[in-house]
């Protein structure tokens, strides 16, 4: 009674909701401020791989503190651990993302789409416990990633990727 009398009062408060957005930009800030980095360095996990993680992170981490709660159930006390299934649902789709990165020679393909996968898999956790401002705010922030993101990679930073260039060596000996 108690447990679901707290979630009552945290899902009727908009400052719950405040907190979420706040903790969700604060993640994608951090993760950008690394991804441009790794950006201007030329690695291959970039801005938006960066935030897709840092931010499927937060929505985890949201999800443990809020989503999941202690139920009573048929008065039977007991305690209802749904977060050993999102650990599981965390170690899957990580197991899956990994399948999507694809090795070309130097060339690496499919980080993002991983990044992406993985964030799915947080927004469909949260709206599966019932946090569905969550699952909200987290679709929105990935499109913006993948969307918008993406157009601020090509107008300003293609220009500056464009001055490195890969140079491959080959040295054969014949004896």
């Amino acid at each position: 009674m108690f447990e679901q009398n707290l979630y009552d009062c945290i899902m009727q408060n908009t400052d719950f909701y405040a907190l979420v957005a706040s903790r969700l930009f604060a993640a994608i800030l951090f993760a950008s401020l690394l991804g441009i980095e790794r950006e201007l360095t030329g690695k291959v996990a970039g801005l938006r791989t960066h935030i897709l993680v840092c931010a499927g992170a937060c929505v985890f981490t949201l999800l443990s503190i809020y989503g999941f709660k202690m139920h009573i159930t048929e008065g039977i006390a007991g305690v209802n651990d749904p977060a050993r299934i999102g650990a599981q649902i965390i170690t899957g789709i990580g197991f899956i993302g990994a399948g999507t990165i694809m090795r070309t020679g130097s060339n690496i393909s499919g980080i993002t789409t991983a990044a992406t996968l993985w964030m799915a898999a947080a927004i469909g956790m949260a709206c599966g416990s019932g946090m569905y401002a969550v699952g909200l705010f987290a679709t929105l922030s990935t499109l913006f990633v993948l969307i918008l993101i993406r157009q601020f990679e090509k107008r300003f930073l293609s220009d500056f990727l464009k001055k490195y260039r890969n140079v491959k060596i080959s040295i054969s000996c014949n004896i």
